[in-house]
């Protein structure tokens, strides 16, 4: 299995000082881009990041959603804040946020949550599949170790028992995707960024070292890596789904998630022979490929998994890798005795994503691709979708780790890395901010 030592990320954009250490990085470009730490959580396996909410700061914790549609909190808790407004109904602000369907009301004294004539919308938590009707409303909210403040930030109001799945630290779930009101987007008009923005989630939450979100591009430089990391980076185009996945949708919307377009897969340069026809969307918006922050590990269509299964065992074992009792939820695990790691790889088998052309690839390797479930055993980390999943693929957050992908907006790109760690770097590079 690959390996490596902590690393700090520097991106030419942030001077963060601390009572116990200083990091002194310079900007190179005319404007200073935005950049929010992240950090995982071990136990739930999600990522999160801290900000700051109101007239108290309200220091709120949110999970990552990528594909999310704007950035939900519990409103029962202990949130309060003054300069919290409601979005009123049958507004164009509250069409944006697709809350067109209801009002919402409350008969008690007014706080966040509690507010009348509101704009209803759907606050969602994938981790237990609720959706919940909430208010929309607006508040300041403070981004990130230089203190951003976007005044007039959109919000809704979930409800307590949203929060279960969620890690425990958290009061809610922050999207990005592409919705009016996301965070990106939100960012983007506040401060006049260019509209793209990187994400780099760290492999582990321990020795409190995090990844980023990055607003306005790069470049991106990553100690002890000495060149600009977009360098690195491969373009695919994001296609859209014209046909929502969210759990509540009004007719005619377009997915607000990021899809890709996968042609096949290929394990050490071998194709592996499934229904190629899942990879497309049809007219109901079924099919294709995705990326997801929330799906711990890839998700695959039955027909896909079981043919991505069999030929990796085969060529797991020509590599004299030794299969063993799967552990669940994975399908194939293996003697990690068996595994080897040499300096220009392993002798885990590599899994390609084909994506526009044979030449372009999204490259998985075994730090990505396997999971140790224990001293002895590491699994495939992909899972089995079942035979009508809404999506055929899903690159799970596994497979995203220490991998930097940057979504161009304005151009319909990702741009993507694979995995940092063959350039002796990764996404963990943050002390405590």
């Amino acid at each position: 299995m690959a390996s490596s030592s902590p690393f700090l990320l520097s991106l030419f954009f942030l001077a963060f000082i601390s009572s116990t250490n200083a990091i002194d990085i310079k900007f190179s470009k005319p404007y200073n881009p935005l950049i929010l730490p992240v950090k995982k959580d071990d136990a739930t396996l999600q990522y999160y990041s801290t900000f700051n909410v109101g007239s108290f700061s309200y220091k709120a914790n949110a999970v990552i959603d990528l594909g999310g549609p704007f950035l939900w909190l519990n409103c029962n808790g202990s949130y309060r804040s003054s300069s919290y407004h409601a979005v009123e109904c049958n507004t164009n602000e509250c069409s944006a946020a697709g809350g067109s369907i209801f009002c919402s009301g409350c008969d008690g004294a007014f706080r966040p949550g509690c507010t009348n004539n509101t704009c209803g919308v759907f606050p969602y938590n994938p981790y237990n599949n609720s959706v919940a009707t909430g208010g929309l409303g607006k508040d300041n909210i403070v981004f990130g170790p230089r203190s951003w403040k976007v005044s007039n930030f959109p919000l809704a109001c979930g409800i307590p028992e949203q929060l279960y799945g969620l890690s425990k630290s958290a009061q809610g779930m922050i999207g990005l995707g592409k919705t009016p009101v996301s965070l990106p987007t939100q960012i983007f008009s506040a401060f006049n960024l260019p509209r793209k923005f990187a994400i780099c989630v760290p492999s582990s939450g321990r020795h409190e070292r995090f990844g980023g979100i990055v607003f306005g591009g790069g470049p991106y430089y990553m100690i002890p890596y000495p060149k600009d990391v977009s360098k690195l980076l491969v373009s695919t185009p994001l296609i859209v789904n014209p046909v929502s996945t969210a759990p509540v949708r009004n007719e005619g919307d377009a997915s607000h998630e990021y899809f890709i377009g996968v042609k096949s897969i290929k394990i050490d340069g071998k194709s592996v022979p499934f229904n190629s026809s899942l990879l497309s969307i049809d007219k109901k918006g079924v099919g294709g490929a995705k990326i997801s922050t929330v799906t711990p590990y890839t998700v695959l269509h039955t027909n896909i998994y079981k043919a991505l299964v069999k030929e990796f065992g085969k060529s797991a074992a020509s590599k004299k890798v030794a299969s063993v009792t799967p552990v669940k939820p994975f399908g194939a695990c293996f003697d990690s005795k068996t595994i080897h790691s040499y300096k220009t790889g392993s002798n885990v088998p590599v899994i390609d994503l084909v994506l526009q052309s044979e030449s372009v690839c999204w490259r998985i390797h075994d730090s990505n691709s396997m999971v140790r479930v224990n001293k002895d055993v590491v699994c495939l980390g992909f899972v089995d979708g079942g035979s009508k999943p809404t999506t055929s693929i899903v690159v799970g957050g596994h497979q995203l780790e220490d991998n930097l992908l940057e979504f161009d907006i304005a151009a319909s790109e990702l741009r993507f890395s694979s995995s940092l760690l063959l350039y002796n770097t990764k996404c963990s590079h943050f002390k405590d901010v």
